[in-house]
């Protein structure tokens, strides 16, 4: 599993112009400086750039760079003073809800979370607690997160009809907003979504009354994400710009700008696309490094990639879709052959059936759809719609084989147990 954090602007600028990594390493070396300086740079060059292992190329490189490409070495992603690595957070996420239920079993925490007003340290225990059931939204059954967010929401929205400070009101009604937030999430993984649509417009009320505009641009998302689930596309462009209108530059400006990609994306418009994954990468390259990148609402790098290959995956660009797929499944297999995002790893290999599939590569195909059902994922109602779509072109092409048989019982299966 790769450690550095890879360059997605130098990436987007490439895909938005349509370049294979070959290509744009010709066009480098073709510059008055690629010649002067007889470069000879390659597609590993170019590989090894994007994939973050050189934060800042020697200078001949930099000025042939920009000349090829009309932008400076920092706005295509590089940068003097290093790259940091990615690395896992101490707390893994399979033991994020264990330490969510050691922090609430504190006494302390637990004797003020039934008092009349908050003492010292309530809030931020509060906070951590939230970021730790967050954390737990890939690897936890969706079942057992709903249960548990459900019990700590009921504890704490006790506080709201406590004795608080005004700022202590509005810092009650954004963890209960996070909260909510989640359990919206986890109603829809379940299929439930009535309930889903109830707690998503709650989050969004709690983050418009103190003007919390990232929860609300989360709950934009939200809609975006039911939308792109239901086939609603033009929906999805709608809600994500929403969204972006109230986000600011956080994470969920990030999330909305590659859900409206998504869309696009659905609807067979590269060209726009092409811009919002632009748009996306470059207010990632403003944000901090999160400390905990499997926070589900944070966006880092690596999430920027899974959401690219299914871009283009649907816009049936199959050469950029199989890269940033294979990426995707590289970047979080652990030496041990554990993922530490099986959902997004599930997704990749949806990709690759379907590129194998209009390749002509039955086998592949299936083979790679299997692997996506055999993974402990724990969103089924996203895995589904993903392997509908597999299935629904193995019947197309291979309607008779029974390979494409065998998977759809398996998918049929997966349908009835969800």
């Amino acid at each position: 599993m790769p450690d550095h954090i890879p360059n997605v602007q130098l990436r987007a600028w490439r895909n938005e112009h349509r370049l294979t990594r070959a290509e744009l390493a010709q066009l480098i070396n073709q510059t008055p400086t690629g010649i002067r300086e007889r470069l000879a740079v390659d597609e590993e060059r170019i590989r090894r750039w994007e994939a973050g292992e050189v934060s800042w190329p020697r200078t001949p490189l930099r000025l042939a760079l920009e000349q090829a490409t009309g932008l400076s070495p920092e706005r295509l992603g590089f940068s003097q003073s290093g790259r940091s690595r990615l690395v896992e957070a101490r707390v893994m996420p399979v033991d994020a809800l264990r330490a969510e239920a050691d922090l609430y079993g504190t006494m302390e925490l637990a004797q003020q979370l039934q008092a009349s007003d908050v003492g010292a340290g309530t809030l931020e225990a509060l906070a951590e607690a939230v970021d730790l059931l967050c954390r737990a939204y890939p690897v936890v059954p969706a079942a057992t997160l709903r249960d548990r967010t459900q019990k700590r929401l009921a504890q704490v929205t006790q506080l709201l009809r406590g004795r608080l400070t005004f700022d202590q009101h509005r810092e009650v009604l954004v963890i209960t907003g996070w909260l909510t937030a989640l359990l919206g999430c986890v109603h829809y993984d379940l299929g439930e979504r009535e309930e889903a649509e109830t707690a998503r417009r709650a989050a969004y009320e709690m983050g418009r009354q103190v003007g919390h505009g990232e929860l609300m641009g989360w709950a934009h998302e939200m809609s975006a994400w039911f939308a792109l689930v239901e086939g609603r596309f033009e929906d999805v462009v709608k809600s994500a710009r929403m969204g972006q209108a109230v986000a600011g530059s956080s994470s969920a400006m990030v999330q909305l700008t590659l859900q409206e990609a998504r869309g696009l994306a659905r609807i067979g418009d590269r060209r726009e696309a092409d811009r919002a994954l632009t748009r996306g990468a470059n207010v990632l390259s403003t944000l901090a490094m999160p400390e905990n990148p499997d926070h589900h609402f944070v966006f880092d790098h690596a999430k920027w990639i899974f959401y690219a290959a299914t871009c283009y995956t649907w816009l049936a660009d199959d050469d950029r879709a199989e890269e940033h797929a294979r990426e995707t499944i590289q970047m979080h297999t652990r030496p041990d052959g554990s993922s530490n995002a099986p959902m997004r790893v599930a997704d990749a290999h949806i990709d690759l059936g379907i590129v194998h599939a209009r390749r002509g590569d039955l086998d592949a195909a299936t083979e790679h759809g299997a692997m996506a059902l055999d993974i402990d994922r724990k969103s089924l109602t996203d895995l589904i719609n993903r392997a509908e779509d597999l299935d629904r072109l193995l019947r197309q092409k291979y309607r008779k084989e029974a390979a494409t048989l065998e998977f759809r019982e398996r998918l049929m299966d997966l349908r009835s147990s969800k």
